[in-house]
């Protein structure tokens, strides 16, 4: 009953005191009790790996997989560390007896490190005085090493094996709480260090050995019983590496980069080392390529090392864990086998050093800084290095940076693969930008230029980060000479304005003509991106020719009508966000609500027939009903009765005599810097240096737009200065000016008034260089097709 007592007394004193500061070790064992309380009193819930003695206090996430290191586990139920079981009693009710540290050892079922103590004269200490903490090697651990090993021991047991004891063993108590991760403790034998590892999952390791059942307490001391027998330890990882033959190579590398000056000094490593075999595999062109780059070798022999030590046996999962390199790579287990990045490629494990572990792997891991760009691609993406490769395009990738936009395999359809090379390369070419540009660089409105000298825009949405008319997927990757980002689309960029898509669309000829109709057509010429909802003429069927002329009679009510149509930005169908509604502002002033199910667009509900037609100033998207604000209320009965027949999603809201208000629109005023100078009189008397700015004014507009275009800008000096080219000057005098005489040039090329072009204008002939600028004619003097359509319906109804 005195020995119960002292026993019971001595565990609450070692494990309640501290209790707040307990470690994830007892933290796994308290959920293990948790997990057994319905087996009695101060039982734990195990897993033990099926075909193995191997046994573990469970994490949640191995408990509910039933499975360690991808291996089937079983649920044992067995007594918490330091009690024990009464006949006929339920769970565990007792705690295991008090004894020293030799008594203890049988106690927790050490009885060959006990035996081993009587033969090596340590019975006498642990039996004595002091405060001892002993690391001791369970029966299985000890039939495990080296039977060579084991017997040099055994024959010289009052030196050899003493040692090897004492280096099991701590002047003092360190419970599971005390052992902090990448802790060091001078051991019993000559002072060298013991190095503890405290795993998040609960796992403690010394030198790598597992303890497999911890904190038994002994009234001089505390018992750990561990897996393995653990072997002294000198050497730090330089050391370590430079005696491992198998290591030359890597030796060599790590020595001229300048690794050796890190590890051999303290830290807490892992080093997941290459052998010689698996330098020999890398093809030779790749190696010289490395080992001739500096910085390309730093990062191949940095992306190896772990700035954290990590035992085999502490392993029960996949987890990623971050390289020297920067970047992660992923550390698990498949039975008794390391992986690395999902591979098993681990010859030999947990070679201690004083400073970090090494495992021995067949394979050279190559990060991604050490690789080409073209590297990079991976097996969802061959199409397009294959591509880029028969046009010789790969050419270019050697010493510049670079950004590769490389789409998917499936983006590259059969009407994209019938182009011959020639076209095959231009489009290409609109996937490599000429400088490296990162994904946390990109951000909405950014222009970049292509190797093709072509510029693509930049949209960013709350989910997504697209170039043109494609969305990137997760994983960009960054290589030694670029990055590369990987797209959903073949990228086209558009050369047309939204204007000119509707005109050669012919199902959007109604549409166009209505927007023509109050003078929206400038909008859709310039400004900086549009999203704009197009209906096609299907929509409009139920109306008769007089009803179509009656929709144009109050211009304002329209405009408002179209211009809800409009967006203020470009909005491509991938970058929605799936499944959300996205409130969005028109440019009426409404809002419209845009949703993406099942990869289809909706607009207040309306479904788009096709969707991210891109142009250069915005994107279409095309609608089968025309749109109405659902707040705006309709003034007139006929403007009603028309609405009504084609807008079915809402019900149009009618108060009669209500009216809109006044629309304001944009008015494009085209600024072309520095070069043409005139006086304030009628003279051009200078030509410069040539560029054109475009800039938006807004005001009211009741009834026709007028459009001032102002070409020039003046100078402190009263004069409008701007510079040109022959060309260029050809393409300003065809557009029309405000000036009535070109007299002479003062400053560049003093001949360019007697080119042949430039003369046939000035005299009022065209010019066949510039003949495509007639096409922009003001709009009220424009005679479209669309409106030569619509008088034909006026003369011939159409059946309602």
């Amino acid at each position: 009953m005195k020995l119960l007592f002292v026993a019971i007394s001595s565990f609450f004193v070692f494990t309640s005191l501290d209790q707040a500061d307990s470690s994830y070790y007892d933290k796994i064992v308290i959920h293990s009790r948790i997990r057994a309380k319905d087996k009695g009193p101060n039982v734990c819930a195990l897993q033990q790996v099926v075909g193995t003695k191997k046994k573990y206090f469970s994490t949640c996430r191995n408990w509910h997989q039933k499975s360690i290191c991808n291996k089937k586990a079983l649920v044992l139920y067995e007594c918490c560390p330091g009690y024990m079981r009464l006949d006929g009693g339920r769970g565990c009710p007792a705690v295991s007896p008090i004894d020293h540290v030799y008594g203890t050892l049988a106690i927790v079922g050490a009885t060959n490190s006990q035996n081993y103590a009587d033969r090596s004269d340590l019975r006498r200490e642990i039996e004595g005085n002091g405060a001892f903490t002993m690391f001791a090697p369970s029966n299985d651990a000890w039939m495990l090493l080296d039977a060579e090993a084991r017997s040099a021991l055994l024959s010289n047991v009052n030196i050899e094996l003493l040692n090897a004891l004492h280096y099991h063993m701590v002047d003092h108590r360190l419970l599971t709480k005390d052992m902090k991760n990448g802790l060091t403790v001078p051991s019993m034998y000559n002072d060298l260090n013991l190095l503890i590892n405290h795993a998040t999952n609960g796992i403690v390791t010394v030198n790598c050995a597992r303890i497999i059942y911890a904190n038994q307490i002994a009234t001089n001391g505390i018992v750990h019983v561990i897996d393995r027998v653990i072997t002294a330890v000198g050497n730090n990882l330089e050391e370590t590496i430079e005696a491992t033959d198998e290591l030359s190579s890597f030796r060599a590398a790590a020595a001229a980069s300048g690794l050796f000056a890190t590890l051999g000094t303290g830290g807490h490593y892992t080093i997941f080392a290459p052998t010689n075999e698996a330098f020999d595999k890398l093809p030779r062109e790749v190696l010289e390529r490395i080992l001739s780059d500096d910085v390309a070798m730093k990062a191949l022999l940095h992306y190896h090392i772990l700035n954290s030590v990590h035992c085999s046996e502490a392993i029960m999962s996949g987890a990623t864990y971050p390289t020297l390199e920067g970047t992660n790579i992923e550390i698990g287990c498949d039975g008794d086998s390391l992986t690395v990045n999902g591979e098993k490629m681990v010859n030999r494990k947990d070679i201690v050093a004083t400073n970090g572990v090494i495992h021995l792997i067949n394979k050279v891991l190559i990060p991604d800084a050490a690789m080409q760009i073209l590297d990079l691609v991976s097996s969802r993406q061959t199409t397009f290095s294959e591509l880029v490769r028969d046009t010789g395009l790969s050419a270019a990738f050697t010493d510049a940076d670079h950004t590769l936009l490389v789409p998917l395999n499936e983006a590259f359809n059969e009407d994209v693969m019938a182009f011959d090379q020639r076209i095959l390369k231009v489009i290409l070419q609109n996937h490599i930008l000429k400088v490296k540009v990162v994904l946390n660089q990109l951000y909405n409105g950014q222009i970049l230029e292509t190797v093709g000298g072509k510029f693509l825009r930049v949209f960013v949405y709350r989910t997504a980060v697209c170039i043109e008319n494609s969305c990137m997927v997760r994983g960009s990757r960054e290589g030694r000479n670029g990055v590369l980002h990987t797209i959903r689309k073949v990228i086209m960029p558009s050369e047309n304005s939204m204007l000119q898509i509707l005109r050669d669309d012919p199902r959007f000829s109604i549409f166009l003509t209505l927007i023509e109709s109050v003078g929206l057509t400038e909008m859709l010429t310039e400004g900086k991106g549009w999203t704009l909802f197009v209906p096609t003429n299907d929509v409009f069927e139920s109306l008769t020719t007089d009803e179509l002329e009656e929709l144009t009679r109050d211009k304002n009510a329209l405009r408002h009508i179209l211009l809800y149509h409009l967006l203020n930005g470009v909005y491509i169908g991938d970058g929605i966000e799936y499944g959300v509604t996205n409130v969005l502002k028109s440019y009426q002033g409404s809002r419209v609500m845009i949703k993406l199910v099942n990869n289809t667009m909706l607009v207040n509900n309306v479904k788009t027939k096709e969707a991210d037609l891109l142009a250069n100033n915005g994107v279409i998207h095309v609608i089968n009903s025309l749109l109405f604000p659902k707040d705006l209320p309709v003034g007139s009965d006929y403007l009603q009765r028309i609405l009504t027949k084609i807008i079915k999603y809402i019900e149009i809201k009618f108060i009669p005599g209500y009216t809109y208000t006044e629309m304001k629109i944009p008015i494009f005023t085209h600024i072309f810097k520095s070069n043409i100078t005139r006086e304030i009189g009628t003279t051009i008397t200078r030509v410069i240096p040539y560029e054109t700015e475009v800039r938006e004014f807004t005001r009211i507009v009741t009834t026709k737009p007028e459009i001032n275009i102002i070409r020039g800008r003046f100078t402190h000096s009263g004069r409008i200065e701007t510079e040109v080219e022959a060309a260029e000057l050809a393409k300003l005098i065809e557009r029309g000016t405000q000036y009535s005489k070109f007299s002479r040039t003062i400053e560049g090329d003093p001949n360019i008034l007697d080119d042949v072009e430039i003369q046939k204008l000035l005299q009022g002939e065209t010019s066949t260089r510039t003949a495509h600028f007639n096409s922009r004619t003001p709009a009220g003097l424009r005679r479209s097709r669309h409106a030569r359509k619509l008088r034909q319906r006026k003369r011939k109804p159409v059946r309602a």
